[in-house]
């Protein structure tokens, strides 16, 4: 029996990396990828560069695979220039459309197709939590790229392929926005930022990959799904939390002000930080799905405890 084949766009960085490491040993992996395609080290794993939106030979490798999965798009994670801002929404609708296209020329088209997106398409929350069915958007660049990048999703026309938006939370693992934050810590500025109310919305790395393999093999799932704990906490708990798993007794806090200087400084957006994320799972926690980490402390501790193996890290308990 022929092993089942994922491709997954963008699958070079920090959530590509894991989810190839989840799943080589029981799957055949094509990984599509702008950089310089390497072998991997397990024969199960291929790379194929591509260039979205030039159609290309890349496009036959959707053809027959079982699942599709798209992380593509420029780092927010720089200087929000006009150029970079019209590269990180270029690049997201750029890929997608491609992808759409490649599925709509498939002979077989994938069964399903998720397609990352973000929980920062929800307003700042510090009064109640938001979830697919009531949760309220807005208008800002963030917010933006997210209905621009899920629109643009919806609208490919792929009638024999499920389709599946994941609103994502801040990812935890190692390689993440928490190695940033750890460095912080152990320099002493690991106190709340800003007023410290303001909620995060996260996710442990093995219940992101968890959520995409539980939709994959729901074929009734469909839709948006928000991809977080159903636990967000203070950013005043998050860093406390932070400083206990990494056992670091204090932290000096950084206002506002600072935080705004610091980003304009920079060239990035303070909304990064003092943004009110406050997100809750509503649809996947209907679905039956279980979180492995559903608590910060626990997550927390088991990622420090295992950051120089996660990369080789057993994932098996995700891929039955």
């Amino acid at each position: 029996m022929p092993r089942p084949r994922i491709v997954i766009a963008g699958g070079t960085g920090f959530i590509g990396k894991f989810l190839i490491n989840a799943w080589a040993s029981r799957h055949d992996i094509v990984v599509l990828t702008r950089r310089q395609c390497n072998r991997h080290t397990q024969a199960s794993v291929r790379y194929v560069c591509w260039n979205p939106p030039q159609d290309a030979e890349w496009m036959r490798v959707v053809d027959g695979a079982d699942l599709l999965i798209n992380l593509t798009g420029k780092s927010v994670n720089c200087r929000y220039t006009e150029k970079n801002r019209e590269a990180i929404l270029q690049s997201r609708i750029q890929a997608t459309a491609a992808l759409g296209r490649a599925i709509k020329q498939a002979a077989i088209p994938p069964a399903c197709w998720i397609n990352a997106s973000s929980a920062t398409i929800y307003r700042h929350a510090e009064d109640h939590a938001q979830d697919e069915y009531t949760g309220e958007t807005g208008h800002d660049f963030s917010m933006d790229v997210c209905h621009a990048w899920e629109r643009c999703f919806f609208e490919q026309d792929t009638a024999l392929t499920r389709k599946v938006a994941l609103r994502i939370g801040i990812t935890l693992g190692a390689g993440s926005a928490l190695d940033t934050l750890l460095r912080l810590a152990k320099t002493g500025l690991g106190g709340r930022q800003g007023s410290g109310r303001q909620k995060v919305t996260w996710i442990h790395y093995l219940d992101l990959i968890g959520i995409m393999y539980w939709i994959w093999k729901h074929p009734k799932m469909e839709g948006i799904f928000n991809c977080c704990s159903p636990n967000a906490v203070s950013n005043n708990h998050f860093m406390q939390t932070l400083r206990k798993a990494a056992g670091i007794p204090f932290g000096i806090p950084m206002p506002e002000p600072f935080i705004r200087m610091g980003a304009l400084l920079i060239g990035t957006s303070p909304e990064l930080v003092l943004k009110s994320r406050w997100v809750v799972p509503t649809r996947l926690l209907q679905s039956g799905f279980v979180f492995r980490y559903p608590h910060l402390q626990q997550a927390l501790e088991d990622i420090i405890d295992t950051m120089p193996l996660q990369q080789n890290r057993d994932m098996g308990c995700y891929i039955n």
